[in-house]
Formats: C-alpha cells, sequence, structure tokens
C-alpha cells in the first residue's frame, strides 16, 4: 500500500463502539486460552510492530507530501537560483575586469591622440616658421638678382680661370641655397601631413573605445540587474524553503498523531480477537493450501516486508499486501467469517475486520483497507467469496487499490503465505 493520506473528513463509525459486544456473536468458535508466556510474547511483537508501523514505509499524508514535494522542489530551486548567482556574479565579476581593461584602452587612445594633436599643433608651427625662412632666403637672393643672370654676367666678366671657377662656385652656393630652403620646406609640409593622419587616426581609436566602452557600460548595467535578480530569487527561495519546511514539521507531527491513533486503534481490536480466542473452543484443523481465494483479482503492487520510506527514510513494515486494482471493483471474503470491526480511520480509509475463526489453533482475521464503501455492518455473517465492499483510495492512499492484511492472533502476517 502506498499509504500517504489527507486529513480525515469522516469520523470514527459508531461500529467501533459495538466491537465488544460483536465479538461474542463470531460464527466460527474460537481456540482455547493460550499460554500465558506465549501471549506475552506475541504482545511484544504486537508492541514492535506498533514502533516499526510508525515507521511504515507507504504511510504518508497527503499534506506531508504535498509538503515534504515543497521542500524538495524549493531545495532543487534554490540550487538553481545559487548556481544562477553564482553564473551572474562570475559575468559580472568578469565584465568588470573587461570594464578596467576598456578604461585602460580609452585612456591610452585619448593619450596617443593628446600627444598626436600636440604634435600636430607643433608641425603646423614649424611649417609656418619654414614658410617664413624659404620667404627671407629666396627673398635674400634676389635682391641680389636672378641667380642665373648673375651666372651669365660672370661668365661675360671673368677675366681668369681661376675668376670663372670662383664665380661658378659662388653661384651653385646660392642656387643649392634656394634649393635646400624649398627641401625643407617640402619636409615640413610631409610631416605635417604624417602628424595629421595620426590625429585622425588616434581620434578613430578613441571614438571606437568610447562605443565599445559605451556598449559594455549597457551589458554590465543589465549584468548587474541580474545579479541583484538572482539574489532576490535566492533570498525569496530561502525564505520559500523555510516556510516549507515548517509545513513539513507540522504535517508529519499530524501523521504521528494519526498513526498513532490508528495503532491504537488497532491495538483494541486485537485485545477483542485474543480474548475472544482464549474463550474459543474448536475451529477448523488441517492444510490451509487452497482454504483461501484472492480477495481481488488484481495483481501485485507493494508486497509484505520491511523497506526504506521514500520520505522519511527509516526501515519500517509494510504489513500487508496492495493489490492493484479500480476504484469500484468488488473485494470478496477469502473465507467464511464475521465482521467484527469497521470504522474510519485517517490511515487506512474506511477499514473492515472479517474474523475467520479459529484455524489450526490460531486466531485468524482478514483485513480490508481504503475501501469505498463495504455492504456489512459489525456482527454480519458471510460466506467465501461474497462482496464485502468495493475497493477505494480513502485514507492514506495516492490511488485505487486494496492492503488487504491478514492477522494471525491479532499479528500481521505476510497475506501471500495463504493466498492462492
Amino acid at each position: 500500500m502506498r499509504l500517504f493520506p489527507r486529513t480525515a473528513r469522516p469520523r470514527l463509525a459508531a461500529a467501533v463502539v459495538a466491537c465488544s459486544l460483536a465479538m461474542g456473536a463470531l460464527a466460527v468458535p474460537l481456540a482455547h486460552a493460550d499460554d500465558p508466556k506465549d501471549l506475552k510474547h506475541r504482545q511484544q511483537q504486537a508492541q514492535a510492530q506498533v514502533k516499526s508501523a510508525q515507521h511504515d514505509l507507504d504511510e504518508s499524508s497527503s499534506e506531508l507530501r504535498s509538503a515534504q514535494a515543497a521542500v524538495d522542489a524549493a531545495v532543487r530551486q534554490l540550487s538553481a537560483a545559487r548556481a544562477e548567482l553564482t553564473a551572474a556574479d562570475a559575468k559580472l565579476d568578469a565584465a568588470r575586469i573587461r570594464d578596467r581593461q576598456m578604461q585602460e584602452r580609452l585612456q591610452a587612445a585619448e593619450a596617443r591622440l593628446e600627444q598626436a594633436q600636440a604634435d600636430l599643433t607643433a608641425g603646423q608651427a614649424a611649417l609656418e616658421d619654414q614658410r617664413a625662412q624659404l620667404t627671407d632666403t629666396v627673398t635674400d637672393i634676389y635682391e641680389q638678382g636672378d641667380p642665373d643672370l648673375l651666372a651669365f654676367a660672370s661668365l661675360l666678366h671673368s677675366q681668369t680661370t681661376t675668376d670663372l671657377t670662383r664665380q661658378e662656385a659662388l653661384n651653385d652656393a646660392i642656387v643649392g641655397r634656394e634649393d635646400r630652403a624649398y627641401d625643407d620646406l617640402h619636409a615640413a609640409e610631409v610631416l605635417l601631413q604624417v602628424r595629421e593622419n595620426q590625429v585622425q587616426t588616434a581620434r578613430d581609436q578613441v571614438e571606437v573605445q568610447r562605443q565599445e566602452a559605451a556598449d559594455h557600460l549597457v551589458l554590465m548595467q543589465q549584468l548587474e540587474q541580474q545579479a541583484r535578480a538572482a539574489r532576490t530569487k535566492v533570498v525569496g527561495l530561502v525564505e520559500s524553503r523555510r516556510d516549507a519546511r515548517a509545513r513539513a514539521i507540522t504535517a508529519r507531527q499530524a501523521d504521528l498523531a494519526a498513526l498513532q491513533e490508528a495503532k491504537r486503534r488497532e491495538n483494541h481490536v486485537k485485545q477483542l480477537i485474543l480474548a475472544a480466542a482464549r474463550r474459543s473452543k474448536g475451529g477448523y484443523t488441517g492444510p490451509t493450501n487452497g482454504l483461501f481465494i484472492r480477495p481481488v483479482p488484481g495483481y501485485v503492487t507493494s508486497p509484505f516486508g520491511y523497506r526504506e520510506h521514500p520520505i522519511y527514510h527509516y526501515w519500517g513494515l509494510h504489513d500487508g499486501t496492495d493489490f492493484g486494482v479500480s476504484c469500484g471493483e468488488p473485494m470478496r471474503a477469502i473465507a467464511s467469517g464475521t465482521v467484527i470491526a469497521r470504522y474510519w480511520s485517517d490511515v487506512y480509509g474506511n477499514r473492515l475486520y472479517l474474523n475467520l475463526g479459529q484455524i489450526n489453533g490460531k486466531n485468524m482475521t482478514a483485513v480490508y483497507n481504503h475501501a469505498t464503501s463495504y455492504r456489512l455492518n459489525v456482527g454480519d455473517h458471510v460466506t467465501q467469496g461474497e462482496t464485502v465492499g468495493y475497493v477505494g483510495s480513502t485514507g492514506w492512499s495516492t490511488g485505487c487499490h486494496l492492503h488487504f492484511t491478514i492477522l494471525v492472533n491479532g499479528t500481521a502476517v505476510d497475506p501471500m503465505d495463504y493466498l492462492p
């Protein structure tokens, strides 16, 4: 049985009160009183089973399942949110490093632009000086006459070869002076053009760096917003997990209280069974193979035995066999017997005890759980195969099924040891 209930809406049936009165009306006689030591031993076993049942694998209410699911979801979401926050912080840190690098590059580009502009200003001043010097040089030269005409005149007036040579050297010096002045001016103009190009290049680089810095600033703002949102989400999920845990604790406490009440009532019925068994005589003696039939035709979905609880994670007893069948499926009496108890349990839902009498000296009882409804009341006698009620999903149940239990002298045993 997969028990994870809702809080009980129905109340306990009045038939429980009549349970002790019905014990005397059992259709099958009960055996002689058990040995006191053996009875005490079984009582200790029953107490141990009550303790184990409190840690039953399948016993959890729907409130606890819901609360635990909320805790698990909050833990998963918190883990994911923390990962998102870590990633956002990492991106923001990387962006800040990138921002510092971009600021450094921008400052370097602006420094280069400033230097290029200074060099351009100096070059412009040098060019103006060069032009002024050229003007002065050419003016001086031409104030003395045209160098070519002066050279020709010197040829006419030269009296010796030495005079001619000296005059030619002087003329060459004058012409070379003019050529050098023009060359210096051209060089200054070329240098100025280079500096103008450097300024433009530096200005373009500054513009690129500024645009990249502006775009990166937008990215930084987005990343900061993402980091703030991730941090806010983490804070909210921490609070959500705290609330979910508080609900889970409350639900678990309610489950334990309901389970204790269920076990108290089980123990009460068990004591009635044992008391009646001590007063009874006779009963069936012989092989049990083929003595019983299955209560429903469905297949076994969860066997009798110990296993780990999926929510509480403790080791506990699943005290019956679960049969997977649809709601409304008729449940049959596995043998002839008398109804000794019928009531509502927050844990087991609609519950019915069908006492089968003494078999091989031991009292046997079939217990039907989670039914939609029953056709019988306390004291009613049924024959084997007769419908006792209909499969449901009441109490701590996650779906339609029959949780079927067999009690031997009030102690749960594996039903499949007796069923075909």
